[in-house]
């Protein structure tokens, strides 16, 4: 009997209300839209001033414990700075800074007979925890290799490392622990007013359709200090691979039915 995805607990600030039928509690949904988002947007509230700061940074998730832990296991987000960054000198509590953390992507265009019902297919998340310093070197290693292998797979062990003493001297490493987050996930063609889709006279002469969207990895390009003849097959492979993982996602998200509607909520 296969295993029930465990979900994160549904809190004030977590529990989706607005279009709450797209709302992912899943840990794998959500911890699979971080993995697979390039940059990672993390909030927090800063000292003497009247807005938060919100930086993009790289960052994964992960268990240094369990390290052959899946996305469907509770993870913690590992993300790294400078060790005299704002953000890495907020984090130095024994509690923790809270931050919240947000990954979004695009997936296509919803084209509709109206702008009212223009729209997006996408998949974003937002993780809510607190973020402490790693000060265990082995456990530090761990969250740089993983973040480097986000960038491309294995590219930890096909460059130089492990880091310098001056590298991991330079370098901050925080962990995130997750108290709780969601994701909305919204696939499917666009929809219309029953209104608009009953005059005739505008569906003549107005376009509707979903037009995919997704990223593509260009061809590596050669560094003039380069003196390897050929490009990794690691690099080769991932990339084609991804490609095609992302072409075929968008155009069957531009096509999947949504799930079934539940009552709708304002924020």
């Amino acid at each position: 009997m296969p295993r029930q995805d465990l979900e994160y607990p549904k809190e004030a600030h977590n529990t989706v209300k607005r279009y709450n039928h797209l709302a992912e509690y899943s840990l794998r949904t959500i911890h699979s839209i971080i993995n697979s988002t390039p940059l990672l947007h993390v909030s927090f509230n800063t000292p003497n001033s009247p807005y938060p700061a919100t930086i993009p940074m790289i960052g994964q998730m992960g268990s240094f414990d369990r390290p052959s832990a899946d996305l469907s296991d509770v993870l913690d987000l590992y993300i790294h700075g400078y060790i005299s960054a704002r953000l890495t000198n907020l984090t130095r509590t024994a509690e923790g800074l809270p931050v919240t953390i947000s990954a979004s992507t695009v997936d296509g265009l919803l084209l509709s007979l109206t702008p009212f019902s223009h729209g997006y297919n996408f998949r974003s998340a937002v993780l809510f925890g607190h973020a402490t310093i790693v000060t265990d070197t082995a456990e530090k290693l761990y969250a740089m290799e993983l973040i480097t292998n986000k960038v491309v797979p294995n590219r930890w062990n096909e460059s130089r490392s492990p880091p310098t003493a001056g590298e991991m001297a330079a370098t901050a490493v925080m962990k995130v622990k997750i108290d709780t987050g969601s994701a909305k996930v919204r696939t499917g063609p666009p929809k219309d007013d029953k209104g608009d889709l009953e005059n005739e006279e505008v569906r003549d002469k107005v376009w509707v359709g979903t037009v995919p969207v997704y990223t593509v990895i260009g061809e590596p390009k050669v560094a003039e200090y380069n003196l390897v003849k050929e490009v990794p097959k690691t690099l080769v492979e991932w990339r084609a691979e991804a490609n095609q993982d992302a072409k075929e996602y968008a155009e069957l998200a531009a096509v999947k039915n949504l799930a079934p509607e539940k009552k709708k909520q304002d924020d």
